[in-house]
């Protein structure tokens, strides 16, 4: 397997982690469709949404996969006015990642990055690995760290 830039951030931060391979050639790269390929419980897998703030610019946002993100809640925590999704055509130039394969781990650049606040009920929690296919699963704590995110009421 062919280490993505967020494994080996997370290698070179020294945090243990586990990953998840799983076939993406049906399409189905949805957070629900991943659990089910991973063999988890679709709440311990989590999304990584980007957005760009009014006056914030680019915020990153990590929701439980079955959950949306409250756009308001999310501007809050960004402390911005306003937030909207990043368009697609935008996504991979300003990450490195592209839509289904996002993490929010080792992008482009470090955007501030913000966790739902129940992830901290998990021992462990899935993202994206950063390639569609791919998923790794670490400490809520972990993940906090080494993409110096804070956690948020998001949803």
């Amino acid at each position: 397997m062919t280490k993505t830039n967020a494994m080996r951030q997370l290698e070179s931060a020294g945090i243990s982690y586990v990953t998840y391979e799983y076939d993406s050639s049906d399409g189905k790269v949805d957070g629900v469709s991943v659990a089910e390929k991973i063999g988890k419980e679709s709440e311990w897998v989590f999304k990584t949404l980007v957005t760009v703030g009014k006056t914030t610019g680019i915020n990153v946002f990590v929701v439980p996969v079955e959950c949306e993100l409250d756009l308001k809640k999310a501007a809050t925590a960004a402390g911005d006015k306003y937030v909207e999704m990043i368009k697609s055509r935008e996504l991979e130039p300003q990450t490195g990642y592209v839509h289904g394969g996002c993490s929010p781990i080792g992008m482009k650049k470090s955007f501030p990055t913000f966790i739902e606040e129940t992830a901290v009920l998990h021992k462990t929690i899935i993202v994206s690995a950063g390639r569609i296919g791919l998923q790794v699963e670490l400490s809520p704590s972990d993940l906090a760290r080494v993409a110096c995110a804070v956690f948020s009421d998001l949803v």
